[in-house]
């Protein structure tokens, strides 16, 4: 059994067709198609069935995908983990970044960049889950994350505890409301809002609380993008909910405190569990926890 054959495997698995695979693969569909042979023959299985032009997994074909990725990932990451041995910090780091984290990600980008500049950073944002399901499919290294969960909820991740960020009315430095030190919840269902999309943890939670009160909050627009969010804040006419830090390297804009009870969201880095971490994941966290620090 040779990792080539696994890698032709793999990617005749993700594509169901042989000539497209072996075109993916670089090599000829008659190499490709005698490569998987070996494999079968070895393992003593058929991986895939065989319709006229067409390919299908067979049920031995899906057991051996999950271990076959598993294998290519083990044999990346024994290379990465020789390579950092011998002091050479280098190949991507990818991070997975929830929209609101962006503002805390950015000031650690550029020093850690120029420490390293072996080191190639791929930055993917979504939500929670999305980035966990990648995480867990070791398309990225390390997740940056606002969560509600806990190591007990995640048997398969490892959540290492930032910091707390408190949920307030944010505003620019020019709206009529920046002078307020509170604002309470019934007040604040009186001012329009932009708020992230349906489905971010922050949003849940508003959600959670104005139906508590019973209270219909002037929701004028709805976004998935932070960034676009808080810049349109930032022109002076819109508030939004969203935790104090999330506009860490936003000068104009100003959190004003809801009143009452306090609410809270907790960062976290996530890493899958019982593998190996990069030395370069590893690098950048300890420069990201320098950077909020400081």
């Amino acid at each position: 059994m040779e990792i080539r054959q696994i890698n032709y495997f793999i990617k005749a698995a993700e594509m169901l067709h042989f000539t497209e695979a072996a075109a993916a693969c670089f090599v000829t569909q008659s190499t490709l198609s005698q490569q998987i042979k070996q494999l079968e023959e070895e393992l003593g299985m058929l991986l895939f069935d065989r319709v006229g032009k067409h390919v299908r997994l067979t049920e031995a074909g899906n057991v051996y995908l999950k271990h076959a990725r598993q294998i290519v990932l083990d044999v990346k990451k024994s290379k990465q983990a020789i390579l950092e041995l011998n002091n050479l910090i280098t190949g991507d780091l990818k991070i997975g970044v929830t929209y609101a984290f962006s503002s805390m990600l950015l000031p650690a980008l550029a020093p850690f960049s120029s420490k390293y500049p072996g080191i190639k950073i791929v930055v993917e944002y979504g939500t929670a889950g999305e980035l966990e399901h990648n995480l867990k499919q070791a398309e990225l290294d390390v997740i940056l994350a606002f969560h509600d969960q806990t190591d007990n909820d995640n048997v398969s991740l490892e959540m290492e505890h930032l910091f707390s960020s408190r949920i307030s009315m944010v505003v620019s430095k020019k709206h009529p409301l920046a002078g307020l030190k509170k604002i309470s919840l019934n007040e604040l269902a009186k001012v329009e809002l932009i708020l992230p999309s349906k489905g971010f943890s922050s949003r849940d939670l508003l959600n959670e609380l104005f139906r508590k009160r019973k209270l219909s909050p002037l929701i004028k627009i709805e976004m998935n993008d932070v960034h676009s969010l808080l810049s349109m804040v930032d022109e002076g006419n819109w508030a939004t909910i969203i935790n104090e830090k999330a506009i860490l390297t936003w000068e104009n804009l100003i959190a004003i405190p809801i009143s009452g009870k306090e609410y809270y969201k907790q960062a976290f880095i996530l890493w899958q569990k019982g593998i190996y971490r990069k030395k370069s994941a590893t690098l950048f966290v300890d420069e990201l926890i320098k950077t909020l620090l400081g």
